[in-house]
């Protein structure tokens, strides 16, 4: 089959892998399966488990080696399958050059492709990548990104000061680059919740549930996959939140229910599809139509 004729469908997932869990490649690769996309996925860095967990042995690949990699992948003759770019934690600096080559060639090849930047360096414990890296998701790859999904925290870092409020949160969001923003964490305005912001060129939206206490690691991962997959179904983007947050606060409370300390994919699959958990969508005021001509 020529690839040219090929319904551009494909998503290249870009993070690390991990033997044990459901984070990075192995939580958003497994999303977008479930939801009917084929992955192309490239490990940043390889780990036994969540370093969360417990320190452990980290492989990250040879820059040189990494580069020709996804050089390889620039110029395969498959490259028109691809509809999407989705990167996440990365091994080294380094590798956002690389990323940001490929996403080019992406666009080149079908001009229509998305981009999702999921600038992983951090929650509020602070960064846990080296500060050079964390740079280099913020200069080299969110300048480029369709749309971003940091979490409140990764944001912060990003925009420099504390973001202590939604309305803080969607200044920040407006002036960090992509088009769209869906920031994880962010400060809910229902008693004992948190939300999920996303703030475009014509909305802004908050999707909030209750707080759920020392959650699994993971849930910024799959909701980058399972928004991104919602948008490439064709869903507008208020209902791809709504149904977005409500398949990971599922996924998450049921994990905690069973006590487990990942997030159980397998188990609840069936939530990434037809989640039943019911957030509260709120409509905030967009911050360009609060300035008069």
């Amino acid at each position: 089959m020529n690839a040219e004729k090929t319904d551009a469908r494909a998503v290249i997932v870009i993070s690390s892998h991990v033997a044990r869990g459901s984070v990075g490649n192995r939580a958003a690769v497994f999303a977008l399966e479930t939801l009917g996309f084929p992955v192309w996925a490239v490990p940043t860095v390889i780990l036994p488990w969540h370093p969360g967990h417990s320190r452990a042995t980290r492989i990250v690949p040879p820059l040189d080696q990494f580069k020709a990699l996804m050089a390889d992948l620039e110029r395969a003759p498959w490259l028109g399958e691809v509809r999407a770019v989705l990167s996440g934690y990365l091994g080294e600096a380094g590798q956002a050059e690389a990323v940001a080559s490929l996403v080019a060639a992406v666009k080149e090849k079908t001009p229509n492709a998305l981009y999702v930047c999921d600038p992983v360096m951090g929650d509020s414990g602070g960064l846990y990548v080296p500060e050079s890296t964390a740079a280099a998701m913020r200069d080299k790859l969110m300048p480029i990104a369709d749309i971003a999904t940091p979490n409140r925290y990764e944001l912060e870092w990003m925009a420099g000061a504390p973001l202590p409020d939604i309305k803080a949160v969607t200044a920040a969001a407006l002036h960090a680059g992509p088009s769209t923003m869906l920031v994880t964490s962010a400060p809910a305005m229902m008693a004992g919740g948190i939300g999920n912001f996303l703030l475009d060129g014509s909305q802004a939206l908050l999707a909030e549930h209750r707080v759920i206490e020392r959650p699994p690691n993971g849930l910024g991962d799959l909701t980058a996959a399972v928004y991104l997959a919602r948008i490439l179904s064709g869903q507008a983007s208020v209902k791809a939140l709504q149904s977005t947050t409500a398949a990971v606060y599922e996924i998450l409370a049921r994990t905690a229910k069973r006590g487990g300390d990942e997030l159980q994919l397998e188990t609840d699959a069936q939530s990434l599809s037809h989640p039943m958990a019911m957030v509260q969508l709120r409509h905030l005021l967009h911050p360009g139509r609060d300035k008069r001509a």
